[in-house]
């Protein structure tokens, strides 16, 4: 029997099977208009196409809790209730399937405002409909990003409304799992680090003032997410800084501090919030971060990071090194990984009535 393919329960949600897949921004909806920021027909056949394939849960690329909360003019949004319906479409599609629903929120802080990757991902002002990045201070990413606005504490409490009222929309669109985007160098995550977060008031200078924020938006979306379902949190487990920065130390403590204000899974991964830093990568590469917040804490955890083979997948699984596993580009190489791994190691997954006939 494939461990892999067990169900796994966090709350009264129950996932299929322990193949996930991770929030990958598609840069495809409208930069402008009524539709603005609502999935289109390409999320709808990009989703479906995973969930069809077996996936056992699927969560959606990082939505912006405003408008200025996008990384680029191009990503979803939920902060109006045309993004609610239009993302009823998908939801509803991914649970006649079997496959749990969930939605990544996010704000992209000083990151905010760029052109679409395969453009290049440069920075975009106003004639590429972009806007004035804000951050927790006035530090540029790198020498290519504006120097962002620095947010004011009255700035910050607007912002965890934001995230409390996309938590509200995100329930009303028919999500079953909600997740913080607490990685990537994405605001949250500039607020934890000393290398990005330079304030000297509540929200900055010690452990505690810099986690202040995202305890804050945790406990905001916690409040609107029913208590029968699960919240989770992405985290970057290190910044790559040999000598300043945020740490594995520094994940292990506040992923305790998250499961006691109702955070249910950790989604395990790093980087993104220092240009220029060495990454050792290679297969699973993240893989140990995650294991130790497991064997460490009592807060459930998923690895992510170049899993690609069922047997990889099996092994993490099955020898408690993650409950879980987050894939990202093999999902986007082959949408059907999950019933391909299942004839491998002998696990089942759902296959829509019409694919009978290729089992």
């Amino acid at each position: 029997m494939s461990t892999l393919f067990e169900p796994y329960t966090l709350r009264d949600v129950t996932v299929p099977n322990r193949v996930w897949m991770a929030p990958m921004c598609q840069y495809s909806a409208a930069p402008e208009g009524p539709d603005t920021g609502a999935p289109n027909d390409w999320h709808f056949a990009h989703y479906a196409a995973r969930a069809a394939g077996g996936t056992g849960l699927i969560v959606v690329e990082a939505t912006g809790v405003s408008p200025e909360g996008r990384i680029s003019p191009y990503d979803l949004g939920i902060w109006n209730d045309t993004q609610v319906e239009a993302f009823r479409r998908i939801t509803r599609f991914l649970t006649a399937q079997g496959t749990v629903p969930a939605i990544q929120l996010a704000h992209a802080g000083r990151k905010a405002s760029t052109e679409r990757t395969w453009k290049g991902g440069a920075p975009v002002g106003p004639d590429g409909h972009g806007w004035q990045p804000m951050a927790p201070s006035p530090v540029a990413f790198d020498e290519r990003h504006p120097v962002p606005d620095e947010l004011s504490v009255e700035e910050i409490r607007n912002i965890v409304g934001q995230f409390r009222a996309a938590a509200r929309r995100a329930l009303a669109a028919g999500f079953e799992i909600a997740e913080v985007h607490g990685a990537h160098g994405y605001l949250i995550n500039e607020f934890l680090s000393p290398h990005s977060n330079h304030r000297t008031d509540a929200y900055g200078g010690s452990y505690e003032n810099r986690t202040r924020f995202a305890l804050e938006v945790v406990d905001a979306v916690r409040e609107e997410w029913p208590d029968d379902k699960p919240l989770f949190f992405r985290i970057s487990a290190t910044d790559w800084l040999e000598d300043a920065g945020w740490t594995p130390d520094d994940t292990v403590r506040f992923a305790s501090d998250l499961h006691a204000h109702g955070v249910d899974l950790l989604d395990v991964s790093t980087g993104g919030n220092a240009a220029g830093v060495r990454i050792p990568t290679g297969p699973g590469y993240q893989v140990r971060f995650a294991t130790r917040v497991r064997n460490e804490t009592a807060l459930p955890v998923a690895a992510v990071g170049m899993i690609t083979d069922a047997e990889q997948a099996e092994k993490i699984v099955a020898n408690g090194e993650a409950d879980a596993v987050f894939l990202g580009r093999e999902l986007l190489r082959n949408p059907s990984w999950a019933r391909h791994a299942a004839r491998e190691l002998g696990g089942e997954v759902h296959v829509p009535d019409p694919y009978h006939r290729s089992v």
